[in-house]
C-alpha cells in the first residue's frame, strides 16, 4: 500500500533521473562519463599541486619490492633512493615556500619499496613529496611517508603516467621490474620523438641495467640512433646521481604535451 502521508511526488523526487549529474553516482560511473571521470583525474591533481606552488619535480621509480630489510642488494638500494631524495629535497629547492615555487619536489608512484624510500628521504630533509598511486585489483596503499596532502588516487595509468611526466625536471630509476621498465621506456620515448622537453634520465646501478637490458642492441639493428642511447645515464650510487643532476636542473622545467 502506498504512504498515505507521502508526498504526492515522491516517487518524482527519489528517481535517480531528478538527481543533479554531480550528485548521482551511479551516473558519474557510467561507460558515458568515462571522458569525464578522465577528466576529473587530471583536474583534482593539478588543481592541488598548483595550490601548493609546485613548480617542477624529480621522478624517482623502481621495484615495490625492494625492502629497507632485505636481501643486500635490496637494502642498498633502499638506503641509496633515500638519500637521493634527502640530497634532492634539501638542496634542489622543494623547501621552498612563502609564496616562492618549490621546484625538484620528489614525485613517486606512492607505493611500497623504493617508492617508499625517497618519500622517507624528502622526509628526512623535512620537504614535502608526493604520492601518485594507482588503484589495482590487488589493492595498492599508500606507503606512510609522501606528504598526505599530495598522495593522490588515479584509477587511469594513461593520467597517472602523465601527472608523473608533465612536470619532471629529471627521472631517476633505481632497479625495478616490469613497472618500473614501462615508467622508464615511457619517458625515454616521450624525449626521442620530442614530445617532452629535454630532461635528464639517471639510471642507478649500471650492472643491475645494462646485465638486464643490452641497450646497444637496439643500435646494432638500427632501431635507434646513436643519440638516442645519449638520452640516459648511469650513476653509482643516490650521491652520485643526485651530483650528475646539479648541473641539468638548471636548464628547466621539463613538460610533456
Amino acid at each position: 500500500m502506498s504512504d498515505p502521508d507521502a508526498a504526492p511526488n515522491a516517487a518524482q523526487l527519489a528517481a535517480a533521473a531528478y538527481r543533479t549529474p554531480a550528485a548521482d553516482e551511479a551516473f558519474l560511473m557510467s561507460d558515458s562519463m568515462r571522458g569525464v571521470r578522465f577528466l576529473m583525474e587530471f583536474a583534482k591533481a593539478d588543481g592541488i599541486l598548483r595550490d601548493w606552488g609546485v613548480a617542477s619535480t624529480i621522478v624517482v621509480f623502481g621495484s615495490s619490492r625492494v625492502a629497507e630489510d632485505g636481501p643486500p642488494d635490496h637494502a642498498r638500494w633502499y638506503a641509496e633512493a633515500r638519500r637521493f631524495a634527502e640530497l634532492a629535497s634539501r638542496e634542489g629547492g622543494s623547501l621552498d615556500g612563502e609564496g616562492e615555487p618549490r621546484r625538484n619536489v620528489i614525485a613517486t608512484g606512492g607505493g611500497p619499496g623504493i617508492m617508499a624510500a625517497a618519500n622517507r628521504g624528502a622526509v628526512d630533509a623535512g620537504a614535502p613529496s608526493i604520492g601518485f598511486n594507482i588503484s589495482l585489483p590487488g589493492e595498492q596503499e599508500p606507503n606512510a611517508w609522501s606528504t598526505p596532502e599530495l598522495t593522490f588516487r588515479f584509477h587511469y595509468f594513461a593520467m597517472r603516467k602523465m601527472h608523473l611526466a608533465m612536470r619532471a625536471n629529471a627521472l631517476v630509476v633505481f632497479p625495478g621490474g616490469f613497472g618500473t621498465m614501462d615508467e622508464l621506456f615511457e619517458i625515454l620515448t616521450l624525449r626521442q620523438t620530442g614530445k617532452m622537453k629535454p630532461v635528464p634520465v639517471i639510471l642507478v646501478d649500471e650492472a643491475y641495467w645494462t646485465g638486464l637490458i643490452r641497450f646497444e642492441t637496439l643500435l646494432t639493428h638500427g632501431f635507434v640512433s646513436p643519440g638516442d642511447l645519449d638520452l640516459m645515464q648511469f650513476a653509482v650510487d643516490g650521491a652520485d646521481a643526485w651530483r650528475r643532476l646539479v648541473p641539468e636542473l638548471a636548464v628547466g622545467v621539463g613538460s610533456a604535451a
